[in-house]
């Protein structure tokens, strides 16, 4: 009965370990792909001036983080809420404000979309290190009982 206890363990543990290297993965490869479409955008909207001249763009969830709440700073410049820019009439592309404020919303949301995303493929590459660190308890676990089996 140990035995077999000990084996069931012990694929558990295996199993943890699939999962926590395939949780692993896709965490770093997603946020790996968020980081690069992010570079392709080129946008440095927060980063410092200097670091800007050198090529460095927002590529991080902190720098998102930052564009983010930059880009909401001015867009509120513009109008509070989009209630406030329409003033109850129709929204208007041809107006200047109307596009800004539109186009200030879209990147904001784009940024915003990111930080969750960072946020999400950490939680994600966080999980499957705890799963290894499970696989690596299980299977200690299970070679413990096999041992207590055989005396």
């Amino acid at each position: 009965m140990l035995r077999r206890l000990a084996i069931i363990v012990i694929l558990l543990g295996i199993v943890s370990l699939a999962m926590g290297v395939g949780f692993i993965y896709q965490g770093v490869t997603n946020s790996n792909l968020l980081a690069e479409n992010m570079r392709i955008e080129e946008i440095n909207l927060g980063i410092e001036a200097t670091a800007a001249e050198a090529g460095e763009l927002v590529d991080t969830l902190d720098e998102a983080q930052t564009a983010a709440d930059t880009v909401r700073e001015h867009r509120q410049g513009i109008a509070r809420t989009y209630e406030d820019l329409l003033a109850g009439e129709r929204f208007d592309p041809t107006n200047p404000s109307h596009l800004s404020y539109a186009q200030a919303l879209n990147l904001e949301n784009y940024l915003y979309l990111a930080v969750v995303g960072f946020g999400l493929t950490t939680v994600i590459t966080i999980s499957g290190i705890f799963m290894l660190v499970v696989a690596i308890a299980l299977g200690a676990t299970g070679a413990a009982l096999f041992r207590l089996a055989r005396e």
